[in-house]
């Protein structure tokens, strides 16, 4: 049986409220046995893979170069694009769900995608945009997933 795949998308440059919902959104996708995709950077892709990976779960990073030691030191899995910003069709594509934490233009043509390919997006102090649907609490992601 496939396994959920779960995108965690956001900003690179993150404070700590951002940081620890992203790290906080990491862990309870593993703890429900699910497996995470994110861009494989740092800001919420590094958080979100931390809480992943140190709750024993499998974390993929779609990387924007071609040098998988780029990846953030939580990524199981880096897969190398040589793509740039153009791997967000590829994350959108991925995921059976998003969630979509903060995060400026690059989070938006995730956002984007995700709703254009039809996925589900929740979304954490992000960018209004009509599909989204807003949680104000990470710990609501519990009942959702």
């Amino acid at each position: 049986m496939k396994k959920k795949i779960i995108a965690v998308i956001g900003g690179s440059i993150v404070d700590k409220d951002i940081y620890d919902a992203a790290y906080q959104a990491g862990s309870i996708i593993a703890k429900k046995g699910y497996i995470l995709v994110c861009g494989g950077l740092s800001g919420v892709m590094e958080a979100a893979a931390k809480g992943a990976y140190e709750h024993g779960g499998i974390t993929i990073g779609i990387l924007p170069g071609t040098d998988p030691k780029d990846a953030n030191p939580f990524i199981s899995i880096p897969i190398v694009t040589g793509m740039s910003t153009a791997r967000n069709a590829i994350i959108a594509r991925t995921c059976d769900i998003a969630i979509v934490i903060n995060g400026k233009y690059g989070t938006l043509t995730e956002i984007a995608y995700c709703l254009d390919f039809g996925k589900k997006v929740f979304g954490y102090k992000t960018h209004k945009v009509k599909g989204i649907i807003r949680i104000t609490d990470i710990s609501e992601l519990e009942k959702y997933l």
